[in-house]
């Protein structure tokens, strides 16, 4: 009876193994490792989420990859800091055994990351990080879907001159993509042969106070500011600009598209109008079948409707989705060279990650528009697309 009983756990063990073993070849897991608290842009990185969710939930829905096996994320948060980027990453490649990692959105936070995924072998994306030293270094393992300094700052430099201003103030953090984005600019601006007068001032990343600075910077008399403030103290520069009397007297233009997201409003309320920013998608933008899909799914669950950061990680993942697929593979190995060979439909058109020169390494980019906020609580559908020329909607608006 005893071995009976012995024999019959046995077996009961074994099949408890196996199924484990079963559940877990079921699933293909993608790392999700973004900001989800101070210092970093948490808003941001909540945001990456909602979309790299949507993502699992399109590809899953539509049968899964490989014969059936399911995406499954494992979401880390970087907190905005090169140490917890550095250990999410690890922990994400050697505990959870993930097979690629969406979501990077400080550009010094993966600017240590890269080093480490070089050496595991496992790829990382940048979902919203745009340092150009990010690409530039020709990692085999880093791959981007967003746009680069050089293109930012080339960008604003054109709606510059298009407006003709001539006296430039510069306030930016002191990171990767503060500094970057001051260099770029002032290189950009010798190549261009551009009259500008140039000034930058560079803050701590912990300052909340910044009334010093913008002082000076209203002393000098700019034509315009441009705040490399990203998260909290881009909020922070916005209000203490206006309580100074630097803006709106004195136009802003803000360096990414925080201002697109339902919170800006409620954040800054009037002091935020008049606002010109850097975004990567309007609404009235073409998507694909894929992007609206998205549109539809994110404006259902979350009663808002989807921008830029929820879209660029929900694409990762159907990318990554597609390159498993095509690779019939799940060793990072196999990954990497099916998405230098692939073409795969994202929610704003084809991909492609090809070997390209300096920072367009592994680099596919979305377009850069100017926009500006001509009214208090204005729906973004209906900002004012300011540039590119071809996409413009009307001229710049002042402060009556």
């Amino acid at each position: 009876m005893r071995r009976l009983a012995f024999i019959v756990l046995v077996l009961f063990i074994g099949m408890m193994v196996m199924a484990a073993e079963g559940t877990a070849a079921e699933v293909v897991k993608i790392g999700v490792l973004t900001p989800l608290s101070p210092p970093g842009d948490y808003g941001g990185g909540q945001l990456i989420s909602r979309g790299a969710k949507l993502g699992a939930e399109y590809v899953n829905g539509r049968g899964g990859i490989l014969g059936g096996k399911k995406i499954e994320l494992v979401i880390e948060d970087d907190a905005g800091t090169p140490e917890k980027g550095v250990a999410g990453y690890r922990k994400l490649v050697t505990q959870d055994q993930v097979v690629a990692v969406i979501g990077q959105y400080h550009s010094s936070v993966m600017n240590a990351v890269n080093d480490l995924a070089e050496q595991f072998g496992v790829p990382v994306f940048s979902t919203q990080a745009s340092a150009r030293v990010l690409t530039e270094e020709h990692f085999v393992t880093t791959f981007r879907t967003h746009a680069i300094d050089p293109d930012r700052a080339r960008m604003w430099l054109n709606f510059i001159k298009d407006s003709g201003y001539k006296r430039i103030a510069i306030i930016a953090e002191n990171t990767d993509y503060g500094i970057g984005l001051i260099e770029e600019t002032k290189a950009q601006t010798k190549q261009m042969g551009l009259d500008l007068q140039l000034k930058s001032v560079v803050f701590d990343r912990g300052v909340v106070d910044f009334t010093p600075q913008l002082l000076e910077l209203k002393s000098w008399k700019p034509d315009l500011l441009i705040n490399v403030g990203v998260g909290n103290a881009a909020y922070l520069l916005i209000k203490q600009s206006f309580d100074i009397g630097l803006f709106p007297q004195t136009p802003m233009l803000v360096s990414y598209d925080f201002p697109v997201r339902p919170e800006y409003w409620g954040n800054l309320g009037p002091k935020g109008n008049y606002l010109m920013y850097i975004s990567y998608y309007h609404p009235k933008m073409k998507v694909t079948e894929v992007g609206e899909w998205f549109k539809k799914a994110y404006t259902a669950k979350y009663n808002e409707p989807p921008v830029y950061s929820a879209f660029n990680a929900f694409g990762q993942i159907v990318i990554i989705a597609q390159a498993l697929e095509m690779a019939q593979s799940t060793k990072p190995a196999d990954l990497i060279a099916a998405l230098e060979k692939g073409k795969f439909t994202s929610w704003n058109g084809v991909v492609t990650f090809t070997r390209g020169e300096g920072p367009y390494w592994h680099q596919w980019s979305p377009p850069l528009l100017i926009l500006q906020y001509t009214k208090v609580n204005q729906p973004y559908d209906q900002a004012t697309i300011l540039y590119p020329p071809d996409m413009k909607t009307g001229e710049y608006t002042s402060p009556q």
